[in-house]
């Protein structure tokens, strides 16, 4: 198991039923120089995480962009790589992501084995993730490169059963995502599923549009929401997604007394 600290809080999240809110940025869509400005914003928001991360973004960019959060945040930063190429030493730790749900042995293992020397020699915490795609009604970028069919939305017990063989094999969290620009983010039914059968962590992104959504994904049993997309448009929505999941952990809290 791993024992590093950023896993070890979100760990705690699982065990104490409860939830975090991370933002998502990806570099190919905002510039360094706003990122300053990003900082401020999740200060001020009590953000537990940044990821940074994208489909296409090239190292350097990702790097200053990282530099100019971290001028401003003392907010950790998770990488959430869509290549091995995204690897950098100025995070504070990286999602090695697995895609169970597909059938591509480049995403299941091959790109894990050309990425290792540069893993293993960055310093980085490394949280081994069993990453779910979920149909979120249109085609993602990462089903199109994978060539691999999202998990139906409908299914539950497939994704949790996916999740488990994850479990089984030794993942440290299980990620669940809709994809960018998902039309529908995960059913609630979907996440108490998997999230009251696993024992490990469980992350949920793609489509979460509002503050509501947030709230009822954390009630669901999401230990953490990563929201990127909507943020995009409306960076303010920020401070009220993350009181939202604030508000869903004193609500659990409560229920349980």
């Amino acid at each position: 198991m791993a024992t590093g600290k950023i896993y070890s809080q979100l760990l705690s999240l699982k065990t104490q039923n409860k939830s975090g809110f991370a933002v998502l940025a990806d570099p190919d869509k905002i510039a360094p120089a706003d990122m300053q400005y990003l900082g401020r914003l999740c200060n001020d928001a009590k953000v537990d995480y940044l990821l940074m991360g994208g489909s296409l973004l090239m190292a350097h960019q990702m790097e200053l962009c990282i530099q100019r959060f971290k001028s401003e945040s003392d907010i950790p930063v998770i990488l959430f790589p869509g290549s091995p190429a995204q690897v950098t030493p100025y995070a504070d730790a990286l999602l090695y992501l697995s895609l169970i749900s597909g059938r591509n042995p480049e995403l299941l293992i091959g790109q894990h084995v050309i990425s290792a020397p540069a893993v293993k020699a960055s310093g980085l915490e490394v949280i081994s993730t069993g990453y779910l795609l979920i149909d979120g009604g249109v085609q993602t970028t990462v089903s199109y490169i994978s060539h691999s069919m999202p998990i139906p939305a409908d299914k539950p017990d497939i994704a949790l059963s996916t999740a488990w063989a994850g479990e089984l094999q030794g993942k440290h969290i299980i990620y669940m995502d809709a994809g960018s620009g998902a039309r529908r983010p995960i059913s609630a039914e979907m996440i108490t599923r998997v999230s009251s059968h696993i024992e490990i962590p469980l992350v949920v992104g793609g489509g979460i549009l509002t503050p509501e959504k947030v709230y009822e994904n954390c009630k669901a049993g999401a230990n953490l929401i990563v929201v990127g997309n909507a943020i995009e448009r409306d960076p303010l929505l920020i401070r009220d997604m993350a009181q939202a999941a604030r508000e869903a952990v004193q609500g659990k809290v409560k229920s349980e007394k």
